[in-house]
């Protein structure tokens, strides 16, 4: 075996096999595969084969499209047969909202170019003769879909990787991994060591094991699933016999089941509740092609529910059951990108759907590590997602959620209940009690809405018109039994309440815990030239101003958005969403210098932030501090450190809903004190707490962008209208070069905000597909009703010639086309006025 390479992929799996043959293709020849065991002896091997293109995730969505396409090339590129029944997909609706998913999906299906047809029942018994439809709604198809055989497909892409000069060592284990003084990686194997610049681990079931060898918690275990093969029924051998076509797979979403035909007979897959998270210490090290006991037992609500559809799937015995392990993650999507806190070291792990997966994984990390960046927009996948709150209970508690929920009807503002709560700011309970319902973000609890006194959502209302097996369809009762909101595609029971916190903010005050954005200082004597040349806005020169600042790309994307703050001489705060923590910090910590003239202090957990505002925010504020509050002492986009109500803050004049008011930065354990002062002191002013939901809504009227939304290393930040943030004339910084280029060559898109007409009862949510005299011209990418314009909105990115103001449009919401109109930027307020009130 060679001792030097220059990456190395452990795990022959179908994700590390695609993980080589992407690398080797895009020239890096001398990389390695090492598998402990014959390739495909983990999870690839009893995979039941499908490859689903449903997905609501826009990233997940493009890297499940691309494998699908790829397979058949790959089949074409090797001469070897890989496998594929192009039989289609098919997914059953038996509730008014399974039929909304879908159609929200369709909008992401044709935005990222993936063909979807819609069924009626009649047109689903002609493809599925076999299918009764009663009780059916409609069905959607995906005729590009289907199942591919595992193995041929591994063995594929592994001839593939080796025609381009690749080298895979079979029965060779991996015994040790060690990151050198020099940065290189040397792996240590029971054959010998190799040193390379790059290790991917792609071990599946053996992730977090892998990753104790480096220092990491891999946020990965696996789930028990299981699925039954038939004996060959009469019906399905004289279709074959008559050279009928193979029925699709088929999936009854309300029922969390598929089947597909399998050697004549059929293939049951139920995801049933219950499902145990297994190989928590991993698999043994003598694991090949291992299986557990079967438990027909939790199944038998889901078969009874494939025999009440497909009658035929009762009428013959059992020929097989497998019940083999699925890696899976906390929020059922999969981890592919580089490892925190460790260059040149990359996780694909976690893939529950790992066929239909691994060749897009595989392609997007090669274009990662070999050229420095996805060219999708990998945020959803992204290792760093996840905390060091993601212990090992943590996982087990949602992981089991996640494969539980795999079918049930994923609403836009659903948020699960497992492992809850986790992180909480000290105003948790003085929320809670205000009527406070939680959504989380990173571990932490934040506030979604305030429910008035009262609140409840009936039976009738969350009676969903049929009895489904997956009928999740409202946020967790509260402590006292009562369930306070209810999920939907359109607006819900709490569509007004939201209005009424908008109202609140702008009539008088309000009061938002941020305490989850994420915070870091940088300090040192070179801070100030670090943020400089990485940042594409100028770090303002005056301490006290705050600056909003962008991480690009080389190419001109987005990776992170900062607001910047030296609160202290050479000593620089910088804040950023809270979702996205990890990703930011660990970012910053690849691009430090080597001469350590910059320190990186972590503050999330110690500074906690409430957002004071609305027009009477001064007055409330002025009412706990002595400081001068006026414009002239303290002007809009500055931050100064103040005393309010005995504790010190540092107060920045900046927020994200578009009204006069303050961040108050403070340290986290006298959140109590300031919050309690707060809301005494705003009590003469009618003070209302608000939440994420109203803040969003501010936000949208504003046209504000977010990410990974208007923002996002797939549009050049001139295409996303950061022109004021972006300054090519500062001198060099990270993408400068990608941003003048996209200016000399023309941008692909422009960001533009909607009003869309006609609009009732569904407001756009974003991925609608947005259409000029019946082209697609781009994408929603969020939208909603603004309370204060008395307007539904969205924000787009359209084909530059039709983000235009006063363009007519027509978006696709919920399946039903509506006029739309381009208008300018910040509906509400364009010229900041209440903001520098």
């Amino acid at each position: 075996m060679q001792t030097q390479a220059r990456a190395v992929v452990i795990g022959g799996g179908v994700v590390g096999v695609s993980t080589l043959y992407h690398l080797a293709k895009k020239g890096w020849t001398d990389s390695v595969l090492i598998e402990r065991k014959e390739l495909t002896s983990g999870s690839t091997w009893h995979a039941a084969g499908l490859l689903p293109l449903f997905n609501m995730s826009y990233s997940v969505g493009q890297l499940h499209k691309y494998s699908v396409r790829f397979y058949r090339e790959l089949e074409a590129e090797t001469g070897m047969n890989v496998g594929f029944s192009n039989v289609t997909n098919i997914r059953l609706a038996r509730t008014k909202d399974r039929w909304d998913e879908f159609q929200y999906y369709a909008g992401i299906a044709e935005t990222i170019g993936v063909p979807v047809r819609m069924l009626t029942p009649e047109e689903l018994k002609e493809i599925w003769p076999l299918c009764e439809t009663d009780g059916i709604l409609g069905a959607i198809q995906h005729p590009e879909d289907g199942y591919i055989q595992p193995a041929d497909l591994t063995q594929a892409l592994a001839k593939g990787a080796r025609d381009f000069g690749a080298k895979i060592h079979r029965n060779t284990v991996v015994t040790a991994i060690e990151q050198l003084a020099n940065g290189q990686w040397k792996v240590s194997t029971d054959q010998g060591d190799i040193t390379c610049e790059h290790v991917v681990s792609a071990t599946g079931n053996f992730a977090r094991r892998t990753g104790r060898m480096v220092g990491l918690d891999v946020p990965v275990i696996p789930v028990e699933h299981q699925y039954i093969v038939t004996e060959p029924h009469p019906a399905i051998v004289e279709r074959r016999r008559q050279g009928l076509p193979e029925m699709g797979v088929l999936r009854e979403s309300d029922s969390a089941w598929y089947m597909r035909e399998e050697n004549g007979g059929l293939l049951l897959g139920p995801y049933e509740k219950g499902a145990p998270c297994c190989y928590l210490d991993g698999p043994d090290d003598n694991s090949e092609y291992e299986l557990f006991q079967e438990e027909l037992d939790r199944l038998m609500p889901h078969i009874e529910t494939a025999i009440a559809r497909v009658p035929a799937f009762g009428e013959v015995g059992i020929k097989k059951v497998y019940n083999g392990a699925i890696a899976y993650t906390p929020d059922g999507s999969p981890i592919v990108g580089p490892a925190p806190g460790l260059k040149g070291f990359w996780l694909n792990e976690g893939h529950s759907f790992g066929l239909t997966a691994a060749g897009g994984a595989g392609w997007q990390l090669a274009e990662w590590i070999v050229d420095g960046e996805p060219t999708v927009d990998m945020v959803g996948v992204d290792p760093r997602r996840f905390g060091p709150y993601a212990t090992e209970g943590y996982l087990i508690a949602k992981n089991e959620e996640a494969y539980a929920n795999v079918f049930t009807t994923h609403y836009p503002d659903e948020e699960r209940a497992a492992a809850r709560p986790l992180k909480t700011s000290p105003s948790y309970d003085r929320q809670k009690a205000l009527g406070a319902v939680f959504g989380s973000v990173y571990g932490w609890e934040r506030a979604n809405w305030f429910a008035p006194e009262g609140t409840a959502v009936s039976s009738e209302e969350l009676d969903l018109g049929a009895d489904v097996l997956t009928n999740e369809n409202h946020a967790p009762a509260d402590d006292n039994g009562i369930i306070r909101e209810k999920w939907s595609f359109r607006r819900s029971n709490y569509f007004s309440h939201v209005g009424n916190e908008v109202t609140a903010v702008t009539e008088g005050v309000g009061l938002l815990d941020l305490t989850a954005f994420a915070k870091m200082e940088v300090s040192g004597p070179g801070a100030r030239g670090f943020l400089d040349r990485i940042l594409a806005n100028r770090i303002p020169k005056t301490r006290g101003r705050l600056a909003l600042c962008h991480l690009l790309t080389e190419t001109g994307g987005v990776r992170a958005e900062f607001t910047v703050y030296e609160w202290a001489p050479g000593r620089f705060y910088l804040v950023s969403a809270g979702g996205y923590e990890r990703i930011d910090h660990d970012n910053l910590m690849r691009l430090l210098p080597d001469d350590g003239s910059v320190t990186l202090r972590p503050l999330t957990e110690a500074m906690g932030v409430l957002v004071l505002a609305g027009p009477k925010s001064r007055e409330v504020l002025a009412k706990l501090t002595r400081s001068d509050l006026s414009n002239a002492a303290f002007p809009w986009l500055t931050g100064q450190a103040i005393s309010v109500a005995g504790v010190g803050v540092h107060a920045l004049r900046v927020n994200f809903i578009g009204e006069l008011g303050w961040e108050l930065h403070h340290p986290i354990g006298m959140q109590n004190v300031l919050y309690d002062a707060l809301m005494t002191a705003g009590a003469d002013f009618a003070i209302k707490p608000f939440g994420i939901r109203a803040m969003m809504t501010m936000a949208l009227e504003k046209s504000y962008r977010q990410l990974p939304r208007e923002l996002s290393i797939e549009y050049n930040a001139m295409e996303s209208g950061l022109d004021r943030f972006v300054q090519p004339k500062k001198g060099e910084f990270i993408g400068r070069a990608g941003v003048l280029k996209a200016l000399e060559e023309g941008l692909r898109y422009r960001f533009a905000t909607l009003e869309v007409h006609g609009v009732t009862d569904a407001d756009a949510r974003g991925s609608e597909a947005i259409f000029k005299d019946g082209v697609l011209v781009g994408r929603a990418t969020n939208g909603g009703f603004g309370w204060r314009v008395g307007k539904s909105l969205a924000l787009a990115m359209l084909r530059p010639d039709v983000a235009v103001e006063g363009t007519r449009l027509t978006i696709k919401i919920l399946g039903a086309l509506h006029e739309a109109t381009v208008i300018g930027e910040s509906p509400f307020d364009p010229e900041n006025e209440r903001l520098r009130g």
